[in-house]
């Protein structure tokens, strides 16, 4: 597939990195010449420099026989003129937006992207996504990353084994003999700072970060089995009341549970603009780093406290602050990937990194089939791929055992007539059945041949 990236920047480099690797013709375009040179030293890329915007530039790129372009630069009118652009001039047929500014998202103005408007297929909003994932890690405390499957039906969980963990030295398989009606299933294990898919003699040892795909009436089951309790958070901290400390703020004021939240804005007129918007949330105008306000906002009752402010140092220091000042659970909105190393000797308990949540979202959208959702794991490490099973699928009508995974690829869930099952050797897969696999970053191309179908779905 011929694709324009444009946007070279984290996001747009990680999408490019992602689909360059899968033998696409893939073509970058960036203002800044710097970043187009990293660009096409690093990756398998075309890169022009210039504004994305422009006809002359995207026809250069090659626009006139590309299948998708995706806009992912730093404003979002460019993004939003670089698709009318695509549209009008090129007749590009797939066309993807990342947008940020909430008055563009606002669900009363979607008729703009119809397409004799404002002619944009996909919209992503990092801002939402990482609102989702600040939301997720709170549902699952003991976890240090989770995503949500199956219409929330499956849930994948990254659990740390700690020395108390119950099933440590135990090898895979006999989990399922001790545990036969347990609907959970271990897909990767991260050793030494190497992922991995393990098979069935492997053990887990101390320090190991696993994950584990698990029926979501399961799921407290199955984090007692792996030695976690699960709490629930009653008081929230949110420091931070940017787009996304509004965002989560709004969605925990909306939530069945009656959380009691505070926030802490530094900034006087977004402090204001939050308390406005919000109603049961007490809004604090002041650093998220001072102790006295931090006592103010009650952190050593807190169960939980999410620094998200726009700068990665804040966020660790005001998250080791509250660890300090008695808040059991914590986590930090990180940008930069180099700085997670730093989260368990810093004692963080999570962190949500922005720009995995809004690679998962725009890939969602380019994986070949019936794919319902994707999630990137670490840096670009692996991938977790739902998707509907066809008839021209090479699973359709096999079981479990007769199909030919690769070594990174493992099955997790199974959705079959709409029931959610942990899949054995013996579960045979069939056409409408929808699996969610956990394949390691060079195991994509193969599992996309799985999920093949015919040119009339594409």
């Amino acid at each position: 597939m011929k694709i324009i990236i444009c946007g070279a920047g984290q996001v747009g480099w990680q999408i490019a990195r992602h689909l360059s690797g899968e033998r696409n013709d893939v073509t970058v375009v960036d203002s800044n010449a710097e970043l187009i040179r990293r660009a096409t030293d690093t990756l398998d890329v075309q890169g022009i420099a210039g504004f994305a915007s422009y006809p002359d530039v995207l026809d250069r790129a090659g626009a006139r026989d590309a299948e998708m372009i995706i806009a992912a630069t730093h404003s979002d009118e460019v993004n939003m003129v670089t698709c009318q652009v695509a549209h009008s001039v090129f007749g590009i047929n797939r066309k993807i937006a990342r947008l940020r500014s909430q008055s563009y998202l606002d669900a009363i103005y979607s008729d703009l992207y119809r397409r004799d408007h404002m002619p944009i297929d996909v919209v992503i909003s990092p801002e939402m996504e990482v609102a989702t994932a600040a939301l997720q890690r709170l549902s699952a405390p003991a976890s240090f990353d989770t995503e949500t499957f199956m219409d929330g039906q499956a849930q994948l969980l990254g659990i740390t084994i700690d020395e108390a963990c119950p099933v440590v030295n135990t090898p895979l398989r006999q989990l399922t003999d001790l545990f036969s009606t347990l609907r959970a299933v271990v897909v990767g294990v991260r050793r030494d700072g190497t992922l991995f898919a393990p098979e069935a003699k492997d053990q887990l040892f101390p320090g190991d970060d696993c994950y584990v795909f698990s029926h979501h009436e399961d799921i407290a089951r199955t984090m007692e089995i792996f030695g976690k309790q699960t709490t629930k958070q009653e008081r929230v901290v949110l420091v931070g009341g940017g787009n996304v400390g509004l965002t989560v703020a709004q969605h925990l004021e909306a939530g069945p549970l009656r959380v009691r939240t505070k926030m802490i804005e530094k900034n006087r007129k977004s402090a204001e603009r939050a308390a406005e918007a919000l109603e049961r949330t007490i809004v604090l105008n002041g650093d998220g780093l001072d102790a006295a306000l931090l006592a103010e906002a009650g952190i050593s009752r807190a169960d939980a406290m999410l620094a998200v402010t726009d700068d990665d140092k804040t966020n660790m220091l005001a998250c080791v602050r509250a660890k300090a000042e008695g808040c059991d659970y914590v986590i930090a909105l990180i940008n930069d990937p180099t700085l997670v190393p730093l989260m368990t000797p810093l004692g963080i308990d999570a962190y949500i990194n922005p720009r995995a949540t809004t690679v998962s979202s725009i890939l969602r959208h380019i994986r070949h089939g019936r794919v319902r959702a994707v999630y990137s794991i670490g840096d670009a490490e692996a991938e977790v791929i739902e998707a509907e099973v066809l008839s021209t699928s090479p699973l359709a009508g096999k079981k479990v055992s007769e199909i030919d995974f690769p070594e990174g690829v493992l099955i997790g869930m199974l959705r079959k007539e709409g029931k959610v099952i942990r899949p054995m050797g013996s579960t045979r897969i069939d056409e409408g059945d929808v699996v969610a696999l956990f394949a390691l970053a060079e195991d994509v191309p193969r599992v996309e041949q799985l999920l093949q179908v015919s040119i009339d779905f594409f």
